[in-house]
């Protein structure tokens, strides 16, 4: 089923007794797919002609449903065995934002995943992150060891030279109070790169 098609059935429901196959079809015009007009903000979508404050909020309880289906794969597992679940919820989650953000994925000792937050929202191509604000809220989770995640909203998952830079300074921190950093990644729209499988950590 196209895009557009699904999105005309989610519209539907929202929007009953109407049309809504030139609403669809505009979400899709402008914003690209599925996934970019579930993850477009309220404000954006506003923009587009048929679709009010309630059809807006209507996307975004699907988006937040998806992201909560896609999150349970992930929880109360083992995250390394997982791989792929996580991978699939980082995608959802990260892989359509307009800018930068990083979360960090805190795990206990048997890599079960305690908490997933967004520690920083940066510019389009720049996110900072602080060593001491991670030790800090690793040691109140009391976790073991963590994963960060970061997107590009680019699209090209590349890391920079202040990517890298800013993984190893955070590795320095935490290791030295016994936590381990088991990966970075790096979202881009449908890929990604693993600092560990580069051979940058």
């Amino acid at each position: 089923m196209p895009d557009y098609e699904l999105l005309e059935l989610l519209l539907a429901l929202a929007i009953p007794r109407r049309d809504v196959k030139p609403i669809a079809k505009s979400l899709i015009d402008r914003f690209g797919s599925l996934g970019e007009v579930l993850s477009a903000s309220p404000t954006a979508l506003v923009e587009i002609a048929g679709i009010g404050e309630t059809v807006a909020v209507s996307l975004k309880v699907v988006q937040a449903s998806g992201l909560r289906l896609s999150q349970q794969n992930v929880t109360d597992r083992d995250v390394i065995g997982s791989w792929d679940h996580l991978l699939d919820y980082c995608k959802a989650a990260m892989g359509y934002e307009k800018i930068e953000q990083l979360r960090i994925l805190f795990l206990d000792r048997k890599n079960a995943l305690i908490a997933d937050e967004v520690q920083q929202r940066g510019t389009v191509d720049h996110t900072p992150l602080y060593p001491r604000e991670v030790v800090k809220r690793a040691l109140e989770l009391g976790a073991s060891a963590l994963i960060l995640v970061h997107n590009h909203p680019s699209g090209d998952p590349t890391p920079s030279k202040a990517d890298i830079e800013m993984t190893r300074n955070v590795k320095d921190v935490i290791e030295k109070l016994g936590i381990a950093l088991h990966d970075h990644l790096i979202i881009g729209k449908g890929s990604h790169v693993s600092f560990r499988a580069l051979g940058l950590i």
